[in-house]
């Protein structure tokens, strides 16, 4: 009988709750120092190179500090033209890389989801084929065609496509270099939204697929849609290696000419066009939290 009578605390009314066993106190929190090691490692990898570049820019010799290499990259030989290039070559790859991946990634979300990993695969594939072979491969074609095509109609559109003015065909390599970022930003966007019923609401109320498409997915695909575009340009930018093996004078090409005359002139562009690739990144990124916010 005394174990099934109930036990009462000194200083504890009959039938009140228990008082709570007093809580041990907790381990006290490490501080993460790895994550600011990592952190310092990381800013040393990117900073460090950055600062050696502005300081061999600004450091004259037999001057001291001058600030005269940025003052002749817009005054130098070559740098409008080709900096007008890359970014018309830019633009013309955004334009093309979202009317390639944009329909596709939205007609296999919708309408063939098993095909998705089929696609991904398919995008993603350019990440594996190094660009040296890329190009050797492009060269061979460039080679082969007006050979084989002299006495066809083909002939002048091989011909026109290598226009030192405009390449189309550098548009067209850059639009398969392209893909994998494109295709991970725009398929990010589309996973966030419930396209389906958007696009299921959309049609009960009797809008067409081209409506659907233009008035309704991409308005909420802005931010998905500038990501993609300016990894785009970024990489448009900053390609080298078809373009000098291509022989066409795109921006990086120009910067490498310049680089055994004008070293100086040649770093000071390099560091420009760094930041304002920051600058970008940075509007591009607020203006996507701005979206969120507001949605």
């Amino acid at each position: 009988m005394a174990s099934l009578t109930p036990q009462v605390t000194p200083g504890t009314a009959p039938g009140a709750a228990p008082a709570p066993a007093p809580s041990r106190p907790g381990r006290p929190r490490r501080p993460r120092v790895w994550r600011g090691a990592v952190l310092l490692l990381a800013a040393v990898y990117f900073l460090v190179p950055l600062i050696a570049s502005f300081v061999f820019t600004v450091k004259a010799p037999g001057q001291g500090f001058s600030l005269d290499a940025y003052g002749q990259i817009f005054s130098a030989e070559g740098f409008g033209g080709s900096l007008l290039l890359s970014l018309g070559l830019g633009v013309a790859t955004i334009v093309l890389v979202l009317l390639l991946t944009l329909p596709a990634v939205v007609a296999v979300r919708l309408g063939a989801p098993r095909l998705r990993p089929v696609l991904e695969v398919v995008c993603t594939l350019p990440l594996v084929v190094p660009p040296i072979t890329f190009v050797a491969g492009i060269s061979t074609v460039l080679r082969w065609g007006p050979d084989y095509l002299a006495t066809t109609p083909l002939y002048q559109t091989m011909i026109a496509v290598q226009n030192p003015d405009f390449p189309v065909v550098l548009v067209l390599a850059y639009v398969v270099l392209a893909l994998p970022f494109a295709y991970r930003s725009l398929d990010a966007g589309l996973g966030a939204i419930d396209v389906r019923t958007l696009s299921e609401a959309a049609r009960n109320l009797g809008a067409s697929w081209p409506h659907v498409l233009l008035r309704v997915i991409i308005p909420n695909m802005r931010s998905a849609m500038a990501s993609a575009s300016f990894l785009t340009l970024a990489l448009v930018l900053g390609e080298f290696t078809i373009a000098r093996l291509l022989s066409f004078e795109t921006f990086p090409n120009w910067i490498y000419r310049i680089s055994g005359s004008q070293a100086q002139v040649s770093v000071a562009v390099s560091v420009f066009s760094l930041l304002i690739t920051w600058l970008l990144l940075l509007a591009l990124s607020s203006a996507g939290a701005r979206q969120r916010s507001g949605s």
